[in-house]
């Protein structure tokens, strides 16, 4: 792209997960043209995420509380009169390729999956499957600015302010060793059950204390945890935390236990230690852990109905779960191996 573009706008208006792996495209951005002025738009509710960013101008909310198309065109109508350089969507969807084709921008660059992709100007594949071959999900969208930058994708990265970190210090003593269990899903077919969390819990050594996090409506699940698990030093979180505050705790973790959901993310993005599991989905679609310290749990067993999907589902297909069915000693044993090996 010639000239140099000096305004650049992101468009993520997905899922939490997909917002936090867009951040690399900011970072890497940030590096080669750190003067351009650089906005994001995200859907209602992540735009948490980046409070105080210190890469990031301007961040734009699709809200649709009061109606899609409402939301859409209103959305538009901002975007269209900052007058782009360049706009990247690297939402699949229609929504952002309406917000993205009709911007006004210079340079439009997106995904070919997108509905809308015939009025961009540059498009490129995005191909999830899973084969072990399969690129991970910041490389697909590194795609998008590879010939501006280089071929090396950034990591995600956020930013907690010292505020974030000082509510965090009110909470874990200095010389405590914690881990942080998140073990919520959006879908059943994602989430270890709860009473292999239970299990794994209580095989953690007594010296850890453990933090269950989660959104407001995931305290339910986590309370359940804490009041059928065997130890005293273990605290409910979900709900009391904001997104960067979660950040920041998981940061200072001895390790931090996911399932394939957002809070795998927010470890990849503060390079926290992080064990993620993969139930019925696997790690080849792209969203595996990016943390130095990084370990995959997935079941032992060779189930023909494994993927049974890109997303989760609300119950088991066939019936019988078995891929959530990972031995919670794997779990527990990479407590006692030296991060430094990783």
């Amino acid at each position: 792209m010639n000239p140099k573009p000096a305004k650049v706008l992101i468009i993520q208006t997905a899922f939490i997960g997909d917002v936090i792996l867009a951040t690399s495209i900011a970072e890497k951005w940030h590096q080669y043209f750190p003067d351009c002025t650089l906005d994001m738009v995200v859907k209602k509710g992540n735009e948490s995420l980046f409070k105080n960013h210190p890469i990031l101008h301007r961040v734009m909310i699709l809200d649709k509380t009061g109606g899609k198309w409402t939301a859409l065109w209103s959305l538009h109508k901002k975007i269209r009169s900052e007058r782009y350089d360049l706009v990247i969507n690297l939402h699949r969807f229609f929504s952002g390729g309406f917000l993205a084709a009709f911007s006004g921008a210079k340079e439009i660059r997106g995904f070919r999956k997108n509905p809308l992709s015939p009025l961009f100007h540059k498009k490129y594949p995005h191909s999830i499957s899973s084969s072990d071959e399969n690129q991970h999900e910041i490389i697909r969208n590194h795609a998008l600015i590879a010939d501006l930058t280089d071929k090396n994708p950034a990591k995600p990265r956020l930013y907690p302010s010292e505020e974030d970190y000082r509510v965090i210090q009110d909470i874990v003593h200095p010389a405590m060793d914690y881990i942080t269990v998140s073990p919520a899903s959006v879908w059943f077919t994602k989430q270890w059950p709860i009473e292999k969390w239970i299990e794994f819990i209580n095989h953690v050594p007594q010296k850890i204390t453990v933090y269950l996090l989660g959104a407001p409506g995931d305290h339910p699940l986590c309370a359940h945890i804490q009041n059928n698990s065997a130890r005293n030093n273990i605290h409910v979180l979900a709900g009391k935390l904001s997104l960067l505050q979660s950040a920041a705790l998981m940061q200072g973790a001895v390790m931090n236990y996911v399932n394939d959901s957002a809070p795998l993310h927010l470890a990849s993005a503060m390079n926290a230690p992080v064990a993620a599991i993969f139930c019925s989905t696997v790690p080849q679609f792209g969203f595996s852990p990016l943390s130095d310290q990084s370990y995959v749990f997935e079941t032992l067993h060779k189930l023909d109905c494994r993927p049974c999907g890109l997303h989760g589902r609300k119950n088991c297909p066939e019936g019988h779960f078995r891929c959530a069915d990972i031995q919670v000693d794997r779990l527990r044993e990479i407590l006692d191996e030296d991060p430094l090996r990783k």
